[in-house]
């Protein structure tokens, strides 16, 4: 995927030089104990396509400052009132947000901010800013992202049009681009800046009965790795192999899941890695009789998930917004929890390190096919990817959802034909540890609206006893 030319300039996003003088400028109006000025923007491109068209195209570019303002001094939770009746104390914050860059909206904003924070109330959750730290090199940009313009777009989106309207087949889809700076400076001497960009290709082929449907999408920074022509003819194969499917009862199967599929739901864990969750006794991760799970094992001993921002398949920010370095963090260990996601605050109050969230991760894989995955398969089904994914319960991670766009029965290792889509109950964890073989892991585009989204590299799976709850007739 290429551009002739490009609209979203690199040239027209603020560099670390422009990011560093414009914070220097807004931090010399601030007066109160604590100011940070983060700065954000860039360029996002977009373009839509429904019946074998082109339906809609967008570009924008924007810029934001926001000032965070805290007054007062924190109080560590030792020196706080042990009179229940009583405020606890703690440091007042503020914030105000700009799109606009002279001195006179800096001023404006940086004392807005500063008001507000002396009209609120204590937080004696809220941290002292933090001292400059070193961070890893920025890793997450690609020119070639960066220089795709609505021409490079449509020839990307005609490689799976052309071929959909002579197979006689309908193609929707959506394709986006973004190249986008964040920096964050404060009072206290730090200062951090990177690029990046994203991009992410979906799509859906309908037969024109619309009995059969296919879908396919990929993700990555770099939007050259993305094949358009070879995600358009797995589409328009999925699309003509799922033609008047059959419906089957519900129950428990074994699964062979298409990486987005198992995408779709492992990012689920990502989503719940939170230590003060754990600890105050909300999440799966609570150990039975208080406290965590760290160390313990969760899920089959194969697995491991890790997030690292120098990861050269899914870069991803070396910072947080507050400016404290990401490093790259094993979460699940040989099937065992590793880490959890502490922020600043609950991790001094449990006497540890800070480890921030993952923004992308990584999980192992094996050494098999999806082929062979199918061929070791007596019954089962084999399944695209889900959808209306929705929380059942956090206490186990168990979420509920349906099959979407090619779902198939296989018989003595073979796919026999399409089934009806289902509905499924199941939990990450429980898959987790019902596997009897991994593919390689692979990156996906895991989010269900299409975009970039969350950076998410798995293996195809086959699974046992994966709960499926009810039959839909929805395509």
């Amino acid at each position: 995927m290429s551009a002739p030319r490009s609209l979203l300039s690199p040239a027209r996003l603020l560099s670390r030089e422009e990011c560093e003088a414009i914070a220097r400028r807004a931090l010399a109006f601030g007066t109160a104990d604590d100011v940070r000025v983060s700065i954000g923007g860039g360029s996002r491109g977009n373009t839509r396509f429904a019946q074998n068209q082109v339906s809609t195209s967008g570009d924008n570019y924007d810029v934001q400052v926001t000032v965070r303002a805290g007054v007062g001094q924190f109080v560590p939770a030792a020196q706080q009132p042990t009179d229940a009746a009583l405020p606890r104390r703690g440091i007042k914050v503020g914030f105000s947000s700009t799109n606009r860059l002279d001195d006179a909206s800096l001023r404006e904003v940086v004392q807005t901010a500063e008001r507000l924070a002396r009209l609120a109330p204590e937080d004696p959750e809220a941290l002292p800013e933090l001292p400059n730290q070193t961070f890893e090199p920025d890793q997450g940009w690609s020119d070639a992202t960066a220089a795709l313009d609505p021409a490079g777009r449509v020839a990307a989106v005609r490689q799976v049009t052309d071929p959909a309207r002579a197979a006689g087949l309908q193609s929707t889809g959506y394709l986006e681009s973004n190249a986008g700076f964040f920096a964050v400076a404060n009072n206290k001497g730090l200062f951090a800046y990177r690029r990046a960009t994203s991009s992410a290709m979906t799509m859906t082929v309908r037969t024109a009965d619309g009995s059969g449907s296919g879908w396919a999408g990929a993700a990555h920074h770099d939007v050259s790795r993305i094949d358009a022509r070879a995600l358009g003819a797995r589409a328009l194969d999925k699309a003509q192999r799922s033609v008047n499917p059959v419906a089957i009862e519900p129950g428990r199967y074994t699964v062979v899941l298409e990486p987005t599929a198992v995408g779709n739901l492992v990012q689920l864990i990502a989503f719940n890695l939170g230590a003060r969750n754990a600890d105050e006794g909300r999440s799966f991760f609570t150990k039975p009789g208080g406290g965590n799970k760290i160390g313990m094992k969760v899920v089959d001993e194969r697995i491991s998930i890790t997030s690292d921002p120098l990861d050269v398949d899914m870069p991803a920010g070396a910072f947080t917004g507050e400016g404290l370095p990401v490093r790259r963090t094993a979460w699940i260990e040989k099937g065992a929890v590793a880490n959890l996601a502490y922020d600043r605050y609950w991790a001094m109050s449990k006497n540890r390190d800070p480890v921030p969230g993952p923004s992308s991760f990584r999980m192992t894989g094996g050494d098999s096919t999806i082929e062979q995955l199918i061929a070791s398969t007596e019954r089962g089904l084999l399944v695209t990817r889900f959808w209306y994914i929705r929380p059942v319960d956090p206490r186990t991670i168990l979420y509920t959802g349906l099959t979407r766009d090619g779902t198939f029965l296989i018989e003595k290792g073979k796919i026999t034909r399409a089934v009806k889509n289902l509905r499924f109950n199941e939990s990450p964890i429980f898959m987790l540890n019902n596997i009897e073989a991994m593919t390689a892991p692979v990156r996906v585009s895991a989010s269900e609206d299409g975009g970039p989204g969350f950076g998410v590299m798995v293996p195809a799976l086959k699974v046992r006893d994966f709960n499926f709850t009810s039959s839909s007739d929805a395509v």
